[in-house]
C-alpha cells in the first residue's frame, strides 16, 4: 500500500513524498480512510507510529475540499475549521509543525496557541484567524475568555494523547471548550493508552465511533529493548554516568518524577563531567527550547526531564532512555520508553529500580501484562539488607494503593499479580 492509494490530493501526497514517507504506518492506514470517511474514531497506537501525519494527512484533504483551496482577501477572516488539543507545549508545537509541513503545497493556514508565553504575539497571529487551530487546553480558555476566537465553525476536532490530558486533570478545562463546539462534528481521540477513564470520556464525546487499534492495547513498542537494573537509590547517579561514560552514548534522555529531582540529577551529572541540562515546567519556554536545540545538536549528551516536559518531545534517532525513577502512573512509562524506537527505529530503554520501586515496576507490568526482569550490573549490586528491610513496606504500599482504587471505582481485577 501507498499514500496514493489512501485517497488524498496531490498536494499533500507531494507533501508526504519530499518528507521521504514511502508507504502509511499501520495507523495511518487504517486512521486516513476512516477519517476521510466522517466518521468519529478512537484510536490507540504507540509513540512513534506516525499518528500525528494520521490525522493530519486527512483534516488537511477535507479543508482544503471544502474550501476549494481559495485565496482570502486580507480582510477576510479565516473560520477555525479544526482543532486540535495537546496536553502540552511541547506537543503542540510538534504536531503544528507537522501540519504546516504537510499543507506546504496548500493556501491553508495553521496557527499555534500554548502557555507559558506572552498572549499577545498569539492573539496578533490569530487576528486573521485561521483554518486549524493547535492548542493546550489552558491557552485556549485564555483566548475564547477574551473573544479573541471563535469556535462555532469547527468541524473536526481532535484530542492528542487523550490519556495525558486527563491524567494533567484537563477534564474539567475540556467542558468548557466544548460549550463553545458544535456538536454536530467529527470527533478523533488518539491516545497511547487505554484504561476505563477513557473509555468513559470517549462515550460522551464520540458518536458511533470506530475503534482502531493497531497493536495490542497498551503495549510497549517492539522494537525497543527493555532493562531493568536493580540498584540502590544513593548509587543511581553513579550507574547513569558509568553507562554514558563508558558507552559513549549520546542524546540520552532520562525521566525523573519532580523537577528539583531533574535540576539535582542535572547538576550532579555535570559534576560527572557529563553535560547535562533539565527540563520541566518550572523553565520558561524559551529556555526549554534552548536545552531542547542543544540536545538535538548533540551540545548537551544527556537531558533530564520530567513526565510533563516530555511529552510531545520528538528527537529524530533518540536511541537511549533512562528511568531515573519509576513513574508513579503506570501508563506513563509506555510513554516515556516511546520517546525512542520512532518511526520503527531501535532503542534502549533502561529502568533503574531501587528496592523501595518494587510496587511501581508491578504496577507496570501489569499494564503491559509482561514481565519485566530485573538484572544486576556489575560493581553496582544492590545491597541485599536494603532489599529485605524494604519489602514488607512496599507490601503494605502495594495494598494500600489497591485499596483507594477500589474506592475511586477502578477495575484492578485484570491486572496481574
Amino acid at each position: 500500500m501507498n499514500f496514493s492509494s489512501l485517497g488524498l490530493n496531490q498536494q499533500l501526497l507531494n507533501a508526504v513524498s519530499e518528507l521521504g514517507y514511502t508507504e502509511p504506518t499501520p495507523i495511518q492506514a487504517e486512521a486516513i480512510p476512516a477519517i476521510l470517511n466522517k466518521q468519529d474514531i478512537m484510536a490507540g497506537a504507540q509513540t512513534g507510529t506516525g499518528k500525528t501525519a494520521a490525522f493530519a494527512l486527512p483534516l488537511l484533504h477535507q479543508i482544503n475540499a471544502c474550501s476549494g483551496d481559495e485565496d482570502y482577501s486580507l480582510n477576510a477572516v479565516r473560520p477555525i475549521k479544526a482543532l486540535v488539543l495537546t496536553p502540552t507545549r511541547e506537543l503542540a508545537q510538534q504536531v503544528y509543525n507537522s501540519f504546516v509541513e504537510y499543507g506546504k503545497h496548500t493556501s491553508l493556514r495553521t496557527e499555534i496557541a500554548y502557555g507559558g508565553v506572552s498572549l499577545n504575539p498569539q492573539i496578533k497571529a490569530l487576528k486573521s484567524g485561521a483554518d486549524i487551530l493547535v492548542a493546550t487546553p489552558g491557552r485556549l480558555l485564555d483566548l475564547l475568555f477574551k473573544k479573541i476566537i471563535d469556535l462555532k465553525h469547527v468541524q473536526s476536532l481532535v484530542f492528542d494523547e487523550a490519556d495525558r490530558m486527563l491524567d494533567m486533570g484537563f477534564i474539567g478545562e475540556i467542558n468548557r471548550i466544548l460549550r463553545h463546539i458544535p456538536t454536530e462534528r467529527q470527533t478523533l481521540l488518539f491516545s497511547a493508552t487505554f484504561d476505563e477513564a477513557i473509555f468513559k470520556l470517549s462515550k460522551t464525546l464520540l458518536k458511533s465511533p470506530t475503534l482502531i487499534e493497531v497493536d495490542e492495547r497498551n503495549t510497549a513498542a517492539t522494537q525497543v529493548e527493555q532493562i531493568v537494573y536493580a540498584v540502590d537509590a544513593d548509587r543511581k547517579r553513579e550507574l547513569i554516568s558509568h553507562l554514558i561514560g563508558a558507552k559513549n552514548w549520546h542524546q540520552v534522555l532520562i525521566f525523573t518524577r519532580t523537577k528539583q529531582g531533574a535540576d539535582f540529577l542535572a547538576k550532579e551529572m555535570c559534576k560527572d563531567g557529563i553535560k547535562t541540562q533539565s527540563i520541566h515546567g518550572d523553565k520558561s519556554q524559551g529556555a526549554r527550547e534552548r536545552a531542547l536545540e542543544e540536545f538535538k545538536q548533540g551540545k548537551t549528551r544527556a537531558l533530564c526531564a520530567t513526565d510533563v516536559a516530555a511529552r510531545g518531545l520528538d528527537i529524530d534517532q533518540l536511541k537511549y532512555v533512562i528511568n531515573y525513577e519509576l513513574p508513579h502512573i503506570a501508563e506513563d512509562y509506555i510513554h516515556r520508553i516511546g520517546r525512542t524506537g520512532r518511526a520503527g527505529g531501535s532503542g534502549l530503554a533502561i529502568s533503574l529500580l531501587s528496592p523501595d520501586e518494587n510496587w511501581l515496576l508491578e504496577e507496570i507490568e501489569a499494564v503491559l501484562d509482561a514481565r519485566l526482569p530485573q538484572q544486576w550490573l556489575p560493581g553496582y549490586e544492590p545491597d541485599l539488607t536494603k532489599v529485605v528491610e524494604v519489602s514488607k513496606k512496599n507490601t503494605r504500599t502495594a495494598q494500600k494503593r489497591r485499596h483507594k482504587q477500589r474506592g475511586m471505582g477502578k477495575n484492578t481485577s485484570n491486572r496481574r499479580r
